[in-house]
């Protein structure tokens, strides 16, 4: 019995988003309408979530309908390759990234749809975990990813590179270790990690973070910046985090020592090569982003 693909849809967005409320809004349809689906599904094939009071979770026959979702997405998407490997210009263009390179690259694929309105652009934020497994489960063709998988379901090619920064408040003058101390640390989920590695090749004969005061968090990579910027502490980001940051000239980055660099993996499925369309794409991104970042 074929499965009506607008159920199916609805389904594969609630077990990713975690509940309905969420799911909805993605889809862009009532609660009432995502439930009716899932009743829907419920009735030929039995329960399929256990409903908790703020998330949903999978039974064995709802893993087994989520796995043939994925199964007809790539069967899909493989004969879409073929038969639309010419069409540049129309079509779907789903990426998936941290967040640096994400906020860098986002404003770019939006230019390239304006030039070429035929194309939709999906773009999700995500950690490397997630972005690794959003490719292989072939919800998103393409995903970038700071280092390379070693899963051989995965092709990887170098995208670009991206150093770790020094960030300091621009109004905050410069004395070497002593004042990153004065000045305490803007955390973010990978910031101690980021700030050890920099640090520890900066000024290898200090206690390096162990010594320094937290002055704040924020999981949020556009806004990490803020506090910097108001004089309230330093931190350590991305470049391309850094780049995107909206008042440039209330930071300033402190340069020296061996530079920390990151390099960046484009990653898809390598049972077919990426579509001509994202491979044109990927192409456009890194002209920009080196011409941009020289």
């Amino acid at each position: 019995m074929m499965v009506n693909p607008q159920w199916l849809r609805s389904f594969a967005v609630l077990a990713e988003r975690g509940n309905f409320t969420r799911t909805a809004e993605q889809l862009n349809l009532t609660q009432a309408a995502v439930s009716q689906h899932i009743r829907n599904l419920e009735h030929q094939y039995g329960s399929l979530l256990i409903r908790h009071h703020r998330h949903v979770e999978l039974t064995p026959a709802g893993t087994a309908l989520l796995e043939y979702f994925r199964e007809v997405e790539r069967a899909s998407r493989a004969l879409d390759a073929r038969l639309n490997a010419d069409q540049l210009e129309v079509g779907d263009i789903s990426l998936v990234t941290p967040g640096s390179i994400g906020l860098a690259l986002y404003p770019l694929l939006l230019d390239y749809q304006q030039a070429h309105p035929g194309l939709i652009i999906r773009h999700r934020f995500a950690p490397d975990s997630e972005v690794l497994e959003a490719v292989l489960s072939n919800r998103f063709e393409m995903g970038i990813v700071t280092f390379k998988p070693q899963d051989e379901r995965i092709e990887s090619q170098t995208f670009t590179e991206e150093p770790l920064e020094l960030i300091l408040p621009a109004a905050h003058p410069y004395a070497g270790f002593e004042t990153l101390l004065e000045l305490g640390f803007v955390d973010h989920p990978d910031g101690v990690g980021m700030a050890t590695r920099l640090l520890s090749r900066r000024y290898p004969d200090t206690p390096g973070m162990r010594a320094i005061q937290a002055k704040g968090f924020s999981n949020q990579v556009g806004l990490i910046l803020e506090p910097v910027s108001r004089g309230l502490g330093f931190t350590v980001l991305p470049r391309f985090a850094r780049l995107a940051f909206h008042q440039q000239d209330k930071l300033q980055v402190v340069e020296g020592g061996n530079p920390v660099v990151d390099t960046l993996w484009l990653i898809y499925r390598s049972e077919w090569p990426l579509s001509s369309r994202a491979s044109r794409v990927i192409e456009r991104m890194q002209e920009r982003l080196n011409a941009n970042h020289r």
